[in-house]
């Protein structure tokens, strides 16, 4: 794989880290399109990079404006294949009805556009791995609030899209991945690339994240889902949706989808459990059956709330094309565990 570069978006993420060092354990070149020298360093300064130690098998190139015009051109050049990652996540709670498109439509709109306009002006480029949501192929109450007999699969879409004033930061972030996978599926219908195109579409991504280094930083992003309850307290997700998925499980599907065996322009969905799906409630229990200490010390108070809300989800077909079975919600829950306890310098099971 000596002449097999990766351009990696988003790769300070948590999804992303995680690509990141799957790639490079796959012996791929990694180059990485960061936003400042700073979170270059950042990811050189993880432990498991530092143990990769690839050396001249990671790059940096810096990107410092994702909505700037042509901003992946000189990133993509020379590179085989390009897994977009990066786009704008749900943090916090104080946005504006504007902000909702300035920071969450927008970016991520325009940066799928301009992944797909410097992809097709570049020879060299053969496969894309664009990272989505379930969240943008089943409708948004349905996702979050009604449910429903319906069992959703890769091959579901959101009709008609959804368009604004948007309610929350999620529902933005729903409209958001919906009005991607839709750019996505009209451009190749109407540009037929040289290139072909996966879509990979995970629930809530549980699991260690490897770009943080501080214990309180823990709860951030979907794995509050999980972790808060453990912690003592509430999720702020309200009812979540019964779709996860472990952050190794998704990092795994973006690089094995880079193989020519797997045909290309088709979505895969990454959600564990089967139909049933999540039980969030239940992180209380794992927690209790492997790690007694800790919760008998008081470090894990375990005595938070959590409430589900059912989605059908049918990913059946990911495990049966890859050969292999989706991490359960119990692995999920005491991988972010085992790193909550690292980060203290406490055992772990």
């Amino acid at each position: 794989m000596s002449d097999e570069i990766i351009l990696i978006t988003g790769g300070t993420g948590f999804i992303g880290i995680k690509v990141l060092q799957t790639a490079l354990r796959a012996g791929y070149h990694v180059r990485a399109a960061v936003r400042s020298e700073s979170r270059a360093l950042a990811v050189l300064g993880t432990s498991t990079i530092r143990a990769i130690d690839p050396k001249e098998r990671l790059r940096f190139e810096i990107v410092p404006d994702i909505l700037a015009d042509n901003a992946y051109d000189k990133a993509v050049q020379g590179v085989k294949y390009i897994v977009h990652i990066a786009s704008p996540v749900i943090k916090g709670s104080g946005f504006t009805a504007e902000q909702f498109e300035t920071h969450i439509i927008h970016p991520a709109i325009k940066g799928t556009q301009s992944i797909l306009a410097a992809a097709i002006k570049t020879p060299s480029v053969k496969r894309i791995i664009f990272t989505s949501s379930v969240a943008g192929i089943v409708p948004f109450d349905q996702f979050v609030i009604n449910e429903v007999d319906t069992v959703f699969d890769d091959k579901s879409e959101v009709v008609p899209l959804l368009s604004g004033p948007y309610s929350s930061p999620l529902e933005a972030y729903a409209a958001s991945k919906a009005h991607c996978l839709n750019i996505i599926k009209k451009f190749v219908q109407q540009k037929q690339p040289h290139w072909d195109i996966i879509n990979i579409i995970p629930g809530l991504v549980i699991g260690d994240n490897q770009m943080i280094e501080n214990p309180k930083l823990i709860c951030d992003g979907t794995v509050a889902a999980a972790l808060a309850q453990i912690l003592g307290g509430d999720s702020g997700w309200g009812s979540v949706p019964s779709t996860s998925v472990h952050v190794d499980d998704v990092a795994w599907l973006h690089i094995q989808s880079l193989n020519s065996n797997i045909q290309g322009n088709q979505s895969f969905l990454a959600i564990s459990g089967g139909e049933k799906g999540t039980t969030w409630e239940e992180a209380i229990q794992i927690v209790n059956r492997h790690f007694p200490e800790a919760v008998k010390k008081g470090i894990l108070p375990n005595n938070g709330t959590a409430t589900t809300k059912k989605v059908k989800i049918d990913s059946s077909r990911t495990e049966k094309v890859f050969g292999f079975k989706f991490k359960s919600y119990e692995e999920q829950v005491c991988s972010v565990v085992d790193k909550y306890l690292q980060l203290l310098g406490e055992p772990t099971a």
